[in-house]
């Protein structure tokens, strides 16, 4: 029996193991992917939409798509979605534009925050299931020996509490990480809104001009 409760303290150390690495990899790839998202700054996104409005307000679409090719950036993206489906309409093209955000950035985003979620909540739980094996193990231990080795118990105790403090170890910095990454994130949204409110009032006033050339 005492075999059974050493092989589940190291399945826990195991499983402690790999959700800390599933927590940082998710985590990373967060941070990474709102890095490719974002402008640096506002004033290269401004720089970006300076240099999309002219062709853009001269009904120019073509021109203005040639200067959203080849970028990561969810402002160059969105624009060039918006004049490639110019077609549809102003205000199917703006729907489109705010979805496309919504679904491929915004959510994609909250879907590996999550996984970071699931992580902080049950590496805890996972250390508790630990703590409840050592101290199983060390309760075994004084019923089945008269003469208890004190080296023996100590192992189970020190199970217990190692088990407990790596859970709660993966758990802190990941809530803080976690904190620092929707904080990036919510600026993101807000750069990226405002770039879009100044780019579809110069899309639209395109649309305008190219409607009244013809």
């Amino acid at each position: 029996m005492d075999t059974v409760f050493k092989v589940l303290g190291y399945a826990i150390y195991t499983g402690l193991g790999v959700i800390a690495l599933w927590g940082i990899y998710c985590i990373v790839q967060v941070w990474r992917r709102v890095a490719q998202k974002q402008y640096k700054t506002e004033g290269e996104q401004d720089e970006f939409l300076d240099a999309v409005e002219d062709p853009l307000l001269q009904g120019q679409f073509d021109a203005a798509v040639e200067l959203c090719m080849d970028k990561q950036q969810a402002m160059p993206q969105l624009a060039k979605l918006a004049l490639v489906n110019r077609k549809v309409g102003y205000q199917r093209v703006r729907q489109l534009v705010l979805d496309r955000f919504q679904r491929d950035v915004l959510a994609d985003l909250e879907y590996r925050l999550s996984w970071v979620n699931t992580v902080v909540k049950s590496a805890p739980m996972l250390g508790l299931l630990g703590t409840v094996v050592g101290m199983m193990g060390a309760f075994l231990t004084l019923s089945t020996n008269k003469n208890v080795d004190p080296t023996q118990l100590a192992g189970d105790i020190n199970v217990a509490l190692r088990t407990t403090a790596c859970g709660l170890a993966i758990a802190i910095p990941l809530i803080v990480m976690m904190s620092s990454v929707n904080i990036r994130i919510r600026k993101m949204e807000d750069l990226v809104s405002s770039g879009l409110t100044r780019f579809l009032d110069a899309y639209r006033q395109g649309l305008a001009k190219k409607a009244r050339g013809k």
